[in-house]
């Protein structure tokens, strides 16, 4: 099994271009099955980009990957599907679900495995199903795999949502395309991602109007011609560089292909704390930090903070000056990374939802364990600003959704090396 070896107190300086957004591509690879031919450019070469074609392949797409430009070319012609998404696919990506909704209002049917991915909670398909329900499709789980049945087609409906999910309303926004009349989705999620899913099915031809939380999809032939579509960036990953770069900054850091705008409530948050950060068009500068400061935060859905950066941010807050929080309000099991920085001399304490970092605290290499992917990069950071050696065991979580992390950690001269 790989692992990851680092080096850290190696003061890095540099530029870093951020991939295409894993959480981006996802649905739009699934909203691919109503289209009949698409090129989605700016995609990210990551596990579950591959898991996800694998899929896709699976069911009768016909699937062209250009590695050195980051394209996928697809072609559907209808033959030959299978409506049929099975365990060994799903087990390991949770977007493997989104399918259900393009393959049930474009064929009728499906029969999709329960999903699997990282252990951060239970995350069930309930709200999916709730949805998918509502507009008319008739729903039933056997050994494992959900079954769902419309033979007279969707019907289009007003859907709110008791509780925001952005998996959920994906595949209610997928499977609305071809419903009957109008269907008015509310309390949905307004991730960025949602929002370039919803410019993906308005090239194929349909009419989708955002209001505030609420997204409305009128009924609308979906278009026989190419859709080209350039993914947006991973605003994550992004996340993800810029407080590696506040841990460890030697010059400057510059992060590259990026829109600031997408991430304002994130660079706000990092200002708060002492990074100091200088904006441009589609790049961010990452400079010298003297003294961090504490911060009190909760996760929540877009616009707010992120859970996907919640490890991270805990890292470098390990290293401000006093007593800060992080309350967890998404997933009530994304604290695990927890035990693995303690190992490394992070003096943290979790009480309920909530979890008090005391710092700045002097950080030592150890060999730790990642359990999920955010997790796992936070390790990464932790490794960067230890001193001596740190190893971080079963790293495939890393592989699900960072492309290139090693390369673009050692161009900024990072010592990070893969046995």
């Amino acid at each position: 099994m790989e692992k990851l070896i680092i080096k850290g107190k190696k003061e890095i300086s540099g530029k870093i271009s951020i991939s295409g957004s894993k959480n981006a591509t996802l649905p739009i690879l699934a909203a691919s099955i109503l289209a009949h031919q698409v090129i989605l450019k700016n995609i990210p070469l990551v596990k579950d980009i591959f898991t996800m074609v694998e899929l896709l392949n699976f069911i009768g797409l016909r699937i062209k990957i250009i590695k050195k430009k980051n394209i996928i070319k697809i072609n559907n012609n209808d033959n030959n599907i299978n409506t049929l998404a099975p365990y060994k696919l799903v087990k390991t990506m949770r977007a493997g679900v989104l399918v259900l909704g393009s393959l049930l209002t474009k064929y009728g049917k499906a029969k999709v495995s329960l999903p699997g991915g990282c252990a951060i909670g239970t995350r069930p398909v309930d709200l999916h199903l709730f949805a998918l329900k509502k507009l008319g499709a008739k729903i039933r789980i056997k050994n494992g795999y959900i079954i769902a049945e419309a033979k007279e087609g969707l019907k289009g409906n007003i859907i709110k949502f008791p509780s925001i999910s952005v998996g959920a309303t994906e595949n209610a926004l997928l499977a609305a395309t071809n419903a009957e009349g109008t269907t008015i989705l509310k309390n949905c999620a307004i991730e960025p991602e949602v929002k370039d899913l919803i410019t993906f099915l308005k090239k194929l031809g349909l009419i989708i109007n955002l209001k505030g939380r609420s997204i409305i999809v009128k009924q609308r032939k979906i278009k026989k011609s190419q859709i080209v579509h350039n993914v947006i960036f991973d605003r994550i990953e992004l996340g993800t560089y810029m407080i590696a770069s506040a841990l460890q900054v030697k010059n400057n850091i510059t992060i590259n292909k990026i829109d600031p705008k997408i991430i304002k409530n994130e660079i706000d948050i990092l200002k708060k704390i002492g990074v100091k950060i200088k904006l441009k068009k589609t790049s961010i500068i990452i400079k010298k930090n003297k003294k961090l400061k504490k911060i009190n935060i909760s996760t929540k859905p877009y616009p707010g903070f992120p859970t996907d950066l919640q490890a991270q941010l805990m890292v470098l807050l390990t290293q401000a000056n006093g007593v800060s929080k992080i309350r967890e309000d998404i997933f009530e099991n994304r604290f695990m990374h927890v035990p693995e920085l303690k190992r490394m001399g992070a003096d943290i304490e979790i009480k309920n939802k909530t979890a008090i970092i005391k710092g700045p605290t002097k950080l030592t290499g150890a060999e730790v364990m990642a359990t999920d992917l955010r997790a796992s990069v936070s390790l990464v950071l932790a490794g960067l600003a230890a001193e001596n050696r740190t190893t971080i065991n079963r790293i495939y979580h890393l592989d699900r959704g960072y492309e290139f992390l090693e390369r673009k950690l050692k161009s900024c001269k990072a010592e990070i090396e893969r046995v």
